[in-house]
């Protein structure tokens, strides 16, 4: 099962803080818009995203069909065939993708603690 890029979302309070801390750190813009309060930063293999007033939580993030750089990889599991072989082992989605489309969706799951994990797919 290809689960595609990992980030960590992080809800933030404050993006503008949260930009100058990561940047602080060595993270560099890889996409996002501040002025709409989400921002993904990079740092040699790591991803992370700010979302200021989009989460309740800090979120696992997985996004099929891109590599760590957010560029498109020709061979990736759909999300619909993640979200089934996931149901099929016995984890229900808290939100669904529509099985039946295609291109971009997402879905989340909630491991065993509660922790939300976003699979979110682009292409």
């Amino acid at each position: 099962m290809k689960l595609g890029a990992f980030s960590i979302s992080l809800a933030v309070k404050d993006i503008k803080a949260s930009r100058a801390f990561y940047e602080a750190l060595g993270f560099k813009p890889l996409g996002g818009d501040v002025a709409q309060n989400w921002l993904i930063l990079h740092n040699n293999g790591t991803t992370i995203g700010l979302f200021q007033g989009m989460f309740d939580r800090n979120t696992l993030t997985f996004n099929p069909g891109w590599d760590d750089t957010a560029q498109p990889l020709k061979d990736f599991t759909d999300i619909r065939d993640l979200q089934k072989a996931l149901k099929a082992a016995g984890i229900t989605p808290v939100l669904e993708a529509d099985e039946a489309g295609s291109g971009p969706a997402h879905f989340v799951i909630n491991d065993p603690d509660g922790n939300p994990v976003l699979f979110d797919q682009h292409v």
